[in-house]
Protein backbone atom coordinates (compact mmCIF):
# COMPACT_ATOMS: atom_id res chain seq x y z
CA UNK A 1 0.00 0.00 0.00
CA UNK A 2 1.49 3.80 -0.83
CA UNK A 3 2.69 5.32 2.15
CA UNK A 4 1.97 8.88 2.50
CA UNK A 5 4.56 11.99 2.48
CA UNK A 6 6.55 10.54 -0.27
CA UNK A 7 8.81 13.34 -0.71
CA UNK A 8 9.50 15.32 -4.09
CA UNK A 9 12.65 13.57 -4.65
CA UNK A 10 11.49 10.27 -4.77
CA UNK A 11 8.54 11.41 -6.79
CA UNK A 12 11.67 12.67 -9.17
CA UNK A 13 13.60 9.54 -9.54
CA UNK A 14 10.06 7.54 -10.34
CA UNK A 15 10.17 8.53 -14.14
CA UNK A 16 13.60 7.67 -14.34
CA UNK A 17 12.89 4.19 -13.20
CA UNK A 18 9.89 3.91 -15.21
CA UNK A 19 11.86 4.82 -18.02
CA UNK A 20 15.18 2.34 -17.36
CA UNK A 21 12.83 -0.38 -17.30
CA UNK A 22 10.63 0.44 -20.16
CA UNK A 23 14.02 0.15 -21.96
CA UNK A 24 14.60 -3.09 -20.93
CA UNK A 25 11.53 -3.96 -21.54
CA UNK A 26 12.01 -3.28 -25.50
CA UNK A 27 15.30 -4.90 -25.03
CA UNK A 28 13.77 -8.05 -23.64
CA UNK A 29 15.34 -8.48 -20.57
CA UNK A 30 13.19 -10.47 -18.25
CA UNK A 31 14.85 -9.35 -14.35
CA UNK A 32 16.92 -7.14 -12.94
CA UNK A 33 18.93 -6.72 -9.46
CA UNK A 34 18.23 -3.47 -7.63
CA UNK A 35 22.59 -3.10 -7.53
CA UNK A 36 22.57 -3.57 -11.69
CA UNK A 37 19.77 -0.75 -11.74
CA UNK A 38 21.32 2.08 -9.39
CA UNK A 39 24.56 1.24 -11.47
CA UNK A 40 22.57 2.21 -15.09
CA UNK A 41 20.86 5.00 -13.33
CA UNK A 42 23.97 6.18 -11.14
CA UNK A 43 22.29 6.21 -7.83
CA UNK A 44 22.74 2.84 -5.11
CA UNK A 45 21.18 0.14 -4.94
CA UNK A 46 20.05 1.07 -1.04
CA UNK A 47 18.53 4.45 -2.78
CA UNK A 48 16.40 2.38 -5.47
CA UNK A 49 14.84 -0.10 -2.15
CA UNK A 50 14.09 2.71 0.23
CA UNK A 51 12.20 4.31 -3.29
CA UNK A 52 10.58 1.52 -4.06
CA UNK A 53 9.50 0.81 -0.36
CA UNK A 54 7.17 3.92 -0.21
CA UNK A 55 4.81 2.50 -2.57
CA UNK A 56 5.01 -0.94 -1.15
CA UNK A 57 6.97 -4.63 -1.12
CA UNK A 58 8.90 -5.06 -4.80
CA UNK A 59 11.09 -8.10 -5.86
CA UNK A 60 12.94 -11.00 -4.18
CA UNK A 61 16.05 -11.58 -2.21
CA UNK A 62 18.22 -13.51 -3.93
CA UNK A 63 15.97 -12.92 -7.30
CA UNK A 64 16.24 -9.12 -7.96
CA UNK A 65 13.14 -7.48 -9.67
CA UNK A 66 10.72 -8.90 -12.54
CA UNK A 67 11.07 -6.39 -14.68
CA UNK A 68 7.44 -6.07 -16.94
CA UNK A 69 5.65 -6.53 -13.49
CA UNK A 70 7.92 -3.26 -11.76
CA UNK A 71 7.56 -1.47 -14.66
CA UNK A 72 4.51 -1.80 -14.96
CA UNK A 73 3.55 -1.03 -11.27
CA UNK A 74 5.95 2.06 -11.29
CA UNK A 75 3.65 2.87 -14.35
CA UNK A 76 0.55 2.47 -12.40
CA UNK A 77 1.82 4.56 -9.42
CA UNK A 78 2.73 7.13 -12.19
CA UNK A 79 -0.59 7.16 -13.83
CA UNK A 80 0.50 6.32 -16.95
CA UNK A 81 -2.39 4.05 -17.99
CA UNK A 82 -4.90 6.73 -16.80
CA UNK A 83 -5.11 8.33 -20.35
CA UNK A 84 -5.14 12.29 -18.78
CA UNK A 85 -6.30 14.77 -21.03
CA UNK A 86 -4.39 17.30 -21.93
CA UNK A 87 -4.51 20.51 -24.38
CA UNK A 88 -1.71 23.20 -25.39
CA UNK A 89 -2.06 26.60 -25.37
CA UNK A 90 0.41 28.24 -27.38
CA UNK A 91 0.52 26.83 -31.00
CA UNK A 92 4.12 28.78 -31.66
CA UNK A 93 7.34 27.24 -32.77
CA UNK A 94 7.66 25.82 -28.97
CA UNK A 95 4.12 24.60 -29.11
CA UNK A 96 4.10 22.84 -32.27
CA UNK A 97 6.99 21.34 -32.04
CA UNK A 98 5.75 19.95 -29.11
CA UNK A 99 2.72 18.34 -30.69
CA UNK A 100 4.71 17.02 -33.30
CA UNK A 101 7.63 15.05 -31.41
CA UNK A 102 6.33 14.50 -27.93
CA UNK A 103 4.79 10.83 -27.76
CA UNK A 104 1.93 12.34 -24.98
CA UNK A 105 0.39 9.12 -25.04
CA UNK A 106 3.09 6.94 -23.71
CA UNK A 107 3.50 9.32 -20.89
CA UNK A 108 -0.19 8.62 -20.53
CA UNK A 109 -1.68 11.82 -21.59
CA UNK A 110 -4.36 12.04 -24.63
CA UNK A 111 -3.80 15.54 -26.62
CA UNK A 112 -6.66 16.88 -27.32
CA UNK A 113 -6.92 19.90 -28.80
CA UNK A 114 -4.52 23.06 -29.10
CA UNK A 115 -5.51 27.00 -29.14
CA UNK A 116 -3.85 29.65 -29.75
CA UNK A 117 -4.70 33.76 -30.67
CA UNK A 118 -3.75 34.01 -34.54
CA UNK A 119 -6.89 33.52 -36.06
CA UNK A 120 -4.88 32.40 -39.03
CA UNK A 121 -4.42 29.08 -37.14
CA UNK A 122 -7.91 28.13 -36.14
CA UNK A 123 -9.45 25.48 -38.09
CA UNK A 124 -5.91 24.04 -39.14
CA UNK A 125 -4.26 20.83 -37.26
CA UNK A 126 -0.79 19.63 -36.16
CA UNK A 127 0.21 16.13 -36.03
CA UNK A 128 -3.53 15.76 -36.52
CA UNK A 129 -4.59 17.49 -33.16
CA UNK A 130 -7.31 20.24 -34.30
CA UNK A 131 -5.83 23.78 -33.81
CA UNK A 132 -8.86 25.83 -32.40
CA UNK A 133 -8.98 30.23 -31.35
CA UNK A 134 -8.43 30.58 -27.89
CA UNK A 135 -12.24 32.37 -27.50
CA UNK A 136 -13.25 28.70 -27.96
CA UNK A 137 -11.91 27.66 -24.19
CA UNK A 138 -14.71 28.96 -22.48
CA UNK A 139 -16.38 26.16 -24.61
CA UNK A 140 -14.32 23.50 -24.44
CA UNK A 141 -13.18 22.77 -21.48
CA UNK A 142 -16.33 22.86 -19.18
CA UNK A 143 -17.18 20.16 -21.77
CA UNK A 144 -14.09 18.15 -22.31
CA UNK A 145 -12.68 18.93 -18.76
CA UNK A 146 -8.59 18.52 -19.92
CA UNK A 147 -6.71 17.67 -16.58
CA UNK A 148 -3.78 19.49 -17.86
CA UNK A 149 -3.08 22.14 -20.37
CA UNK A 150 0.50 22.53 -21.46
CA UNK A 151 1.90 26.46 -21.70
CA UNK A 152 3.84 27.69 -24.33
CA UNK A 153 2.25 30.79 -24.47
CA UNK A 154 4.52 34.16 -24.08
CA UNK A 155 5.53 35.45 -20.89
CA UNK A 156 3.89 38.43 -20.42
CA UNK A 157 0.90 36.37 -20.77
CA UNK A 158 1.18 33.31 -18.79
CA UNK A 159 -0.10 33.86 -15.29
CA UNK A 160 -3.01 35.60 -16.91
CA UNK A 161 -3.76 32.29 -19.51
CA UNK A 162 -3.25 29.86 -16.36
CA UNK A 163 -5.14 32.57 -14.06
CA UNK A 164 -7.79 32.11 -17.06
CA UNK A 165 -7.75 28.11 -17.56
CA UNK A 166 -7.63 27.63 -13.20
CA UNK A 167 -11.01 29.69 -13.60
CA UNK A 168 -12.60 26.97 -15.86
CA UNK A 169 -11.45 24.24 -14.05
CA UNK A 170 -7.53 23.05 -15.41
CA UNK A 171 -5.69 21.95 -12.17
CA UNK A 172 -2.35 20.84 -13.58
CA UNK A 173 0.17 22.74 -15.87
CA UNK A 174 3.21 21.83 -17.78
CA UNK A 175 4.57 25.09 -18.04
CA UNK A 176 7.15 26.10 -20.95
CA UNK A 177 7.06 30.01 -20.40
CA UNK A 178 10.21 30.35 -18.07
CA UNK A 179 7.81 32.54 -15.51
CA UNK A 180 7.40 30.36 -12.01
CA UNK A 181 3.30 30.75 -11.73
CA UNK A 182 1.31 30.62 -8.71
CA UNK A 183 -2.42 30.28 -7.38
CA UNK A 184 -4.72 30.46 -4.35
CA UNK A 185 -6.47 27.77 -6.29
CA UNK A 186 -7.02 24.51 -4.08
CA UNK A 187 -5.36 21.48 -6.15
CA UNK A 188 -3.49 23.77 -8.83
CA UNK A 189 -0.16 21.90 -9.61
CA UNK A 190 2.83 23.75 -11.71
CA UNK A 191 5.47 21.33 -13.24
CA UNK A 192 7.68 24.36 -14.57
CA UNK A 193 9.99 23.39 -17.49
CA UNK A 194 13.44 26.18 -17.51
CA UNK A 195 15.41 24.82 -20.28
CA UNK A 196 17.84 27.39 -19.11
CA UNK A 197 18.28 25.63 -15.90
CA UNK A 198 19.28 22.02 -17.44
CA UNK A 199 21.97 24.00 -19.63
CA UNK A 200 23.46 25.67 -16.75
CA UNK A 201 23.96 22.54 -14.61
CA UNK A 202 25.68 21.28 -17.62
CA UNK A 203 27.76 24.52 -17.84
CA UNK A 204 28.79 24.03 -14.60
CA UNK A 205 30.07 20.74 -14.92
CA UNK A 206 31.75 21.48 -17.84
CA UNK A 207 33.47 24.17 -16.03
CA UNK A 208 33.78 21.94 -13.05
CA UNK A 209 36.18 19.67 -15.52
CA UNK A 210 38.02 22.26 -16.98
CA UNK A 211 39.05 23.54 -13.46
CA UNK A 212 40.25 20.31 -12.67
CA UNK A 213 42.44 19.67 -15.73
CA UNK A 214 44.26 23.01 -15.39
CA UNK A 215 44.82 22.04 -11.44
CA UNK A 216 46.44 18.67 -12.92
CA UNK A 217 48.39 20.66 -15.50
Amino acid sequence: MKKQNVSDAVIRRLPRYYRYLDDLHVKGSVRISSSTLGEKMGITASQIRQDLSCFGEFGQQGYGYNVDELRSEIGRILGVDERHRIIVVGVGNLGRALMQNFRFHDAGFLLEAAFDVSPALAGTEVAGVPVLNTTELERFIPEHKPDVAVLTVPQAAAQQTADRLIGLGVRGFWNFTNVELSSEAPGVSFEDVHFADSLLTLSYRITERKCTLKENL
